[in-house]
């Protein structure tokens, strides 16, 4: 029978039956079709040697630690991380916490302690730029290197191009989501963007208008385009609900700040408080309005449901990983 997926950490031994396995390195935030490359090259590397497929991965984000002053738009939080790798077919993700600490280990320390002792890799699959250790001293030939001094294989995989030839990054997605381009950011990810947060009480205005919402809290750097959203909605128990949400900062209601997502859920009526849901986007609708007085928000409202309902009606998934989130 085929094991649960796993979310580990380094901090504590790796279950027996998880040792000798491929691992895919990377911190991969976003999982898009760049990190997947790698990934499914590790995941045909282990279905080949018959050894199970891992993701070693670091949190918080390196970037985190070194810039913690310039915020930094997480694309897949842990939990949403680990849901896609575990859509691809891995066994588990383990979590190497990145401190400062652990970022002065040395390159020959980082192979020796985490990937020999704590894991003891058969085959390690990374990104042809890969560096680590203290000062980015390890890369792609002392990897090479060390796999041949430690009895374990390596393989890296070039960095992936869409079809206009240009590279997929992290970066690029983040730009697209801030410009609200959820559907060019899609067919970079292989997957419709898709957030996961517990549905909090509101200010119930929605509800007095007909119009009840599921409202999320996002990360603060959640820098998404604010506006009017396309979207379909995951209840904890996987059920989907295409929907129509607004996304936005209210400073006037909300002490700290946080970006809320408020999900009009389409032909459900029920109570949804304290359940962990994922909103998935599937196109921009319009900006953020002001408008002059509620009759004519009312009216917007209807429109937004209308294209909303119009759009999604049309869709298909990119991808056995799409599916599997948004479908």
């Amino acid at each position: 029978m085929t094991q649960a997926f796993k979310r580990l950490s380094t901090a504590a031994p790796l279950p027996a039956h998880l040792r000798g396995g491929v691992v895919a390195i990377g911190n991969f935030d976003g999982v898009h079709r760049g990190h997947q490359a790698v990934l499914q090259r590790a995941l045909a590397e282990a279905r080949r040697n018959g050894v199970p497929a891992l993701v070693l991965t670091f949190e918080p984000h390196p970037r985190k630690v070194f810039r913690p002053e310039v915020p930094l738009f997480v694309l897949t939080p842990p939990p949403m991380k680990a849901r896609l790798l575990a859509g691809l077919g891995f066994a588990a993700l383990v979590k190497q916490p990145f401190t400062r600490d652990f970022a002065s280990l040395s390159a020959e320390a980082f192979v020796t302690d985490v990937l020999e002792k704590n894991l003891g890799i058969h085959h390690a699959v990374t990104g042809f730029d890969f560096h680590f250790g203290k000062d980015r001293q390890g890369g792609p030939a002392f990897l090479m290197a060390a796999g041949k001094r430690h009895g374990f294989g390596v393989t890296l995989v070039d960095a992936f191009r869409d079809e206009g030839a240009e590279v997929v990054s992290s970066s690029r997605i983040r730009g697209l989501l801030v410009d609200g381009k959820v559907e060019e950011a899609a067919g970079l990810l292989g997957y419709r963007f898709t957030v996961e947060a517990e549905v909090i009480g509101g200010q119930q205005l929605g509800r007095t208008l007909g119009f009840p919402t599921a409202n999320m809290r996002l990360s603060p750097e959640a820098a998404l385009r604010e506006g009017i959203y396309a979207v379909r909605f995951r209840r904890a128990d996987g059920t989907l609900h295409d929907g129509v949400a607004s996304f936005g900062r209210r400073p006037t209601v909300d002490d700290n700040g946080a970006p809320l997502l408020e999900t009009y859920v389409f032909d459900f009526s029920g109570d949804l408080y304290g359940e962990t849901c994922a909103v998935s986007f599937f196109g921009f609708l319009r900006p953020e309005l002001k408008f002059d007085g509620l009759d004519a928000l009312v009216a917007q409202m209807k429109k937004d449901e209308g294209e909303a309902r119009a759009l999604l009606a049309g869709v298909r998934p990119l991808s056995q990983l799409d599916s599997e989130i948004a479908f």
